[in-house]
């Protein structure tokens, strides 16, 4: 745990504004100021009650933070676990990155912050009272207490579409840098891919194929922003054939050919 202070404090040289992916979760509140976040090539304002969940992979920016207060959060993945809602929500690639609490449940999420960030003290001036399991009991509470309420609860499906669509997400997430066709997923967890696409349509209103190909879209992004990997490397990552398959599927999706939107958007 630290502060945006500490943060400042620790990075001098302000590499916090130049794109960055980290491997780990970073969750932070805005108790005070105003600045600017870029998350997934978004950039979002930063006020009091603002809430700032970076998963692992994510390629963000803090655009402005020189006068941001508030905790962060800092924790490795499979900290929460899988099981629960807290670790579910932590899986969600595709969850919002930047929100906004209400009075009432900010007050309550400062409260689980502050319980959490004494229990981390102790655990670091006095080892031996350390205990991982309470805190990942209050980390559970705090990323409970501060997700946004369209993410409390699963969305308006039946139980049955939920758990094909979480074996679904689970499985693009594993497999999608080699794996493009529904009809592959729907073989290996044992569906029809119109039962897939009903899940997948419930819980975010895109269809199964588009749901995969945004994920293969966004990491294609992130590469293309993040590293100087050639196209033609970047298109092999990703499982295409060759760099013409990827720049056409890219354009598609885009309106631009992989090259031009790097030159927008990457750190090069």
């Amino acid at each position: 745990m630290l502060s945006f202070e500490q943060l400042r404090t620790m990075d001098r040289a302000r590499r916090r504004a130049l794109p960055q992916r980290p491997d780990f979760h970073v969750l932070a509140l805005v108790t005070s100021g105003a600045g600017r976040h870029t998350a997934d090539f978004v950039d979002h304002p930063l006020r009091e009650r603002t809430v700032v969940w970076i998963r692992p992979g994510v390629v963000h920016r803090w655009t402005d933070v020189d006068e941001v207060q508030g905790p962060l959060v800092l924790f490795e993945p499979g900290f929460l676990p899988v099981s629960g809602p807290a670790g579910q929500a932590a899986a969600d690639v595709f969850a919002p990155t930047n929100w906004q609490l209400d009075d009432r449940n900010w007050h309550l999420s400062m409260c689980a912050a502050d319980h959490l960030s004494h229990e981390h003290a102790t655990a670091v001036a006095h080892p031996e009272l350390a205990s991982p399991p309470v805190l990942v009991h209050l980390l559970s509470a705090l990323v409970l207490r501060v997700l946004p309420s369209a993410s409390a609860s699963p969305p308006a499906a039946d139980a049955e579409n939920h758990t094909v669509f979480r074996r679904y997400r689970a499985a693009v997430e594993e497999h999608f840098a080699h794996q493009h066709h529904v009809t592959d997923y729907a073989r290996q967890l044992g569906y029809d891919p119109r039962t897939l696409t009903r899940a997948v349509r419930a819980a975010t209103g895109l269809g199964a194929k588009h749901f995969l190909d945004q994920r293969i879209l966004l990491e294609a992004k992130r590469l293309l922003a993040h590293t100087d990997l050639p196209v033609a490397r970047i298109a092999g990552h990703l499982g295409f054939g060759d760099s013409a398959n990827f720049t056409t599927f890219f354009q598609r999706q885009t309106a631009l050919p992989p090259g031009r939107w790097r030159a927008g958007h990457g750190n090069h």
